[in-house]
């Protein structure tokens, strides 16, 4: 998946996280409302003084923005459980018990 999308869904979920609206983000972060539309909707990049803006009005770390890897896509997130396990034999009845928790 393009990162520009991936990273906009991060910043998206984030603000949310918050309790923000994109309106009241935008206001905060000192930038038009469309051009915080624009990022989170994966059309732009933010610029880095508006990223850093983004990261401080959150109180979160750049790396908090760049992890986005549970926005991969279903193959990719089997994969990487597939290899996990793969890894780690010991938990795959730990994880079992997560994930049988989680559908019932």
């Amino acid at each position: 998946m393009d990162t520009k999308i991936l990273l906009g869904r991060r910043i998206k979920e984030l603000i949310k996280r918050k309790g923000f609206s994109q309106e009241k983000m935008a206001e905060l972060v000192e930038i038009e409302p469309a051009s915080l539309s624009n990022i989170v909707t994966g059309k732009n990049y933010p610029l880095l003084t508006t990223l850093d803006k983004i990261v401080k009005v959150l109180n979160i770390n750049y790396s908090d923005i760049f992890n986005f890897e549970h926005h991969a896509d279903i193959e990719e997130l089997k994969e990487t459980i597939i290899n996990i396990l793969d890894k780690n034999p010991d938990k795959i009845k730990d994880f079992y018990k997560i994930a049988k928790a989680l559908t019932e």
